[in-house]
C-alpha cells in the first residue's frame, strides 16, 4: 500500500498543500448561517447546559466514596443514583434536540448554496459546458456540497463544543485540586505533534479523494448515458471502458484506505498519550491518597474528569487542520460560483416589449477559444497523450484536394449583413465554414469576439435575457428531448398553453396524428434525449415546440439527409408553416429553401464570400456556383 520512504514519506506533506484557513472564506460560509442566528443561539445554550451535566457525574462518584458510603448515607446514596440515572437521561435528550437544530441549521444552508450552485451554473455561457464535463459538475453539487454540510453539521459544533467543554472541566478540576489539574495537563502538548503531521495529511487527501471522485463520476456520466453506452457498444470497448473505470475506481478505494489508516494513526497516538496523562495522574494521585493527602473520591472524580477532557483538547490540538480540512468542500464549490459569468445581463438592460424582428450582424469576429473564459481544469479521458492541433490559417486544399480547408483559428471574421423584419435569409457553405456559429450568437448563445450583433438596431448585450429568450427560436439539426413526456416536452416552451394550442402547434409540425396514434398519446415518454423517438418525430417535436412558443424570430438547421423521404417532406412541409411572417435565419441544406430566401450568404473559412438571390449568385459564378454543381444540381433536375 505505501511505497518507497515508507511511513515517513507518507506522513509528508506538500507544502503548497499545508491547511490554511482563510478569514474570508470563513466570513462567506458564516455569511450562509446568519438567517439561523436563533438557532444557532439555541444551539450554544444546549451545548452549555449539557457541558454542566456532564460535569456533575464526577462530583456525584465523590460524593459517593468519600461520603455515602463511608457515612452509610442511604439517603445521600439514593440521591446520587437517581442523579447518575437522570444525568444520562437529560444529556441524551438535549442532545437529540442539538441534533435536530444543527440539521436543520446545516440543511438550510447546504440547501442555499447548492441552489446558488446551480442557479450559477445555468446563467453559464455554452462556451463553459464545452470545457467542462458533467460528471465534475455533479461531483461538485453532491459529494462537495455534502462535504460542506459535514462542516457545518459535525465540524463546526464540535469546535464550539470542545472549547465549552475544555473550559467548563478545567474550571472543575482547578475548584478541585489545582495541583493534580497541572499534572494532568503535562502530557496536553504531545497532542500537538501527531494532530499538525497526521492532521495535515488527512487534508491533503481529502482533496484528492474529492479529485478523483469527480474524476469517476464524469466518466459515469460520460459513459452511462444512452450517447455514450452506444458509442462504447459499437466500437466494442466495453473491456477497456471497464478497465479505464475501475483504475479510477481504485484511486478512489486507496485513497479511502490511506484516509483511514491515517485517521486510524491519530486516534491511536492521541488515544495512548491520553493513557500515559490518566496512568501519571492515578500514579501520583494513589500515592497522595495512601498518605492521606487526597481522599479516594477525589483521586476518582479528578481522572474522571481528567478523561473528560482530554477527548475535547485532542479535537481542539487538531482543530484547525480539521476545519481547514472541512473547508475544501466549500473551495470548490465557491470555485465554481465565483466563475464569471460571460454571458451577463447589464443592470439596465432594455425589454424589448414589441419585437420588430430587425437582425443584423456588424463586423463580428468570433474565437471560440477564449483564454480570459470562464473554465474548470478538465479531466481528461487520456492524461498521458496531448493532442496537438494545427489550424490551417491560409487557403490550402484539404488532403484530398477536393476543398479548401475550413481550418482555422477564427470561428468567424468579420461578418457584416442585415436581416429585415419578415424575411427569409439562406446560409450556404461548406461543413465547418461557420454558418453554425452565425446561429449561436444571434440568440446569444456567444458574445461576438469583436463588432455587435444587433436585434431593432439595439446591441445584444443591451437588451435583457429573457427579451432575447422569447423573440427567438431555435431548432438545431440535433433535438434535444427531456426524459419525460411528449406533452411535458412540448409545455416546456410555454408552459400556460392551452391543450387547444398545443394541439395546435403539433398539427402545423404535422406531429399531431402521430402522437394520437400512440397508446398513451400526449404522455407518452420520449426516453432518454427522446431516443425511443425516431429522428424525424423528435425534429417535429421541436418544431412544434417552437411553434409553441411563437417567437418573432426563426433560426433553424434544416438537415433533414439522415431522414427519410416522408419524414423529409413532412418536416420541410412544417417548416414552411413556421417561417411564414417571421424573420428566418436559416442553415440551407434544401435548395428549396434556398429557391425561397429573400438573400442568400455563402459562407467559408468564417466570412460571407458572396451574397445575393439564387438566380444572381449563379450568374456571378463563384463560389456559389461550385456548391449548386456539388450539392443541389441533382435536386433542381429532379425538381
Amino acid at each position: 500500500m505505501f511505497h518507497g520512504g515508507g511511513w515517513f514519506s507518507f506522513l509528508m506533506v506538500d507544502p503548497n498543500n499545508r491547511p490554511k484557513i482563510s478569514l474570508k472564506l470563513v466570513g462567506r460560509v458564516l455569511a450562509y448561517a446568519r438567517p439561523y442566528r436563533s438557532k444557532i443561539l439555541t444551539v450554544l445554550g444546549i451545548i452549555l447546559i449539557a457541558t454542566l451535566l456532564g460535569l456533575i457525574s464526577p462530583a456525584l462518584f465523590r460524593q459517593l466514596i468519600d461520603v455515602a458510603l463511608p457515612q452509610r448515607d442511604t439517603n445521600r446514596l439514593n440521591l446520587i443514583a437517581v442523579g447518575i440515572v437522570i444525568i444520562p437521561i437529560l444529556t441524551g435528550g438535549l442532545a437529540v434536540l442539538q441534533r435536530r437544530l444543527t440539521a436543520a441549521i446545516g440543511e438550510g444552508v447546504i440547501y442555499k448554496l447548492r441552489v446558488a450552485l446551480y442557479t450559477h451554473l445555468q446563467k453559464m455561457s455554452l462556451r463553459f459546458f464545452t470545457h467542462v464535463k458533467p460528471g465534475e459538475l455533479i461531483s461538485r453539487l453532491n459529494n462537495d456540497v455534502v462535504g460542506a454540510q459535514s462542516a457545518i453539521n459535525n465540524t463546526i459544533v464540535s469546535i464550539i463544543t470542545n472549547v465549552i467543554t475544555v473550559i467548563g472541566t478545567l474550571a472543575a478540576m482547578l475548584s478541585m485540586e489545582w495541583r493534580l489539574t497541572l499534572l494532568g495537563l503535562i502530557v496536553v502538548p504531545l497532542f500537538v505533534l501527531p494532530a499538525w503531521i497526521i492532521g495535515r495529511k488527512l487534508r491533503v487527501l481529502i482533496r484528492q479523494q474529492n479529485e478523483v471522485n469527480a474524476q469517476m463520476n464524469a466518466m459515469i456520466n460520460e459513459t452511462l448515458n444512452i450517447s455514450g453506452a452506444l458509442l462504447v457498444k459499437l466500437f466494442g470497448r466495453i473491456p477497456e471502458e471497464v478497465d479505464r473505470f475501475g483504475d479510477r475506481a481504485g484511486k478512489v478505494r486507496d485513497l479511502g484506505i490511506r484516509r483511514a489508516v491515517t485517521g486510524s494513526l491519530m486516534f491511536v497516538s492521541l488515544g495512548l498519550i491520553s493513557t500515559v496523562g490518566v496512568g501519571i495522574a492515578y500514579w501520583v494521585g494513589g500515592h497522595l491518597a495512601i498518605e492521606g493527602v487526597f481522599t479516594v473520591g477525589l483521586i476518582v472524580a479528578f481522572v474522571l474528569y481528567l478523561t473528560q477532557i482530554y477527548g475535547p483538547l485532542q479535537a481542539l490540538a487538531n482543530a484547525p487542520v480539521e476545519f481547514a480540512s472541512s473547508l475544501v468542500s466549500f473551495e470548490r464549490v465557491f470555485e465554481i460560483v465565483d466563475l464569471p459569468i460571460e454571458i451577463a445581463e447589464k443592470p439596465d438592460a432594455l425589454d424589448l416589449k414589441e419585437v420588430k424582428g430587425a437582425v443584423a450582424f456588424d463586423h463580428v469576429t468570433f474565437y471560440y477559444d477564449d483564454p480570459e473564459a470562464a473554465k474548470l481544469s478538465a479531466v481528461r479521458r487520456y492524461p498521458e497523450v496531448r493532442a496537438v492541433f494545427s489550424l490551417d490559417d491560409g487557403g490550402g486544399k484539404s488532403a484530398e484536394g477536393a476543398a479548401p480547408s475550413q481550418a482555422r483559428a477564427k470561428a468567424l471574421e468579420d461578418v457584416s449583413f442585415e436581416i429585415q423584419p419578415g424575411q427569409l435569409v439562406a446560409l450556404v457553405g461548406a461543413s465547418g465554414a461557420g454558418k453554425t456559429s452565425v446561429t449561436y450568437l444571434l440568440p446569444r448563445l456567444y458574445d461576438p469576439s469583436e463588432g455587435r450583433v444587433l436585434l431593432d438596431g439595439h446591441d445584444l448585450r443591451d437588451l435583457r435575457l429573457s427579451t432575447i429568450a422569447e423573440s427567438i427560436g431555435m431548432v438545431t439539426q440535433e433535438s434535444y428531448l427531456f426524459h419525460d413526456t411528449i406533452k411535458t416536452n412540448l409545455l416546456y416552451a410555454r408552459p400556460t398553453a392551452t391543450e387547444a394550442e398545443l394541439h395546435e402547434a403539433c398539427r402545423a409540425a404535422n406531429i399531431h396524428d402521430f402522437i394520437m396514434g400512440l397508446p398513451d398519446g400526449y404522455n407518452t415518454l420520449v426516453g432518454e434525449r427522446g431516443y425511443r423517438m425516431s429522428g424525424g418525430e423528435r425534429q417535429r417535436l421541436a418544431i412544434a415546440r417552437v411553434i409553441l412558443k411563437n417567437p418573432r424570430i426563426l433560426v433553424l438547421d434544416e438537415a433533414t439527409s439522415h431522414l427519410d423521404s416522408q419524414s423529409e417532406a413532412l418536416i420541410q412541409a412544417a417548416l414552411e408553416r413556421v417561417m411564414k411572417g417571421r424573420t428566418s435565419l436559416v442553415i440551407a441544406h434544401r435548395l428549396s429553401t434556398i429557391l425561397a430566401a429573400d438573400l442568400i450568404l455563402v459562407m467559408d473559412r468564417g466570412q460571407i464570400v458572396e451574397r445575393g438571390t439564387h438566380d444572381e449568385l449563379l450568374a456571378h459564378g463563384g463560389r456559389y456556383r461550385t456548391l449548386y454543381e456539388t450539392q443541389f444540381k441533382r435536386e433542381h433536375l429532379a425538381l
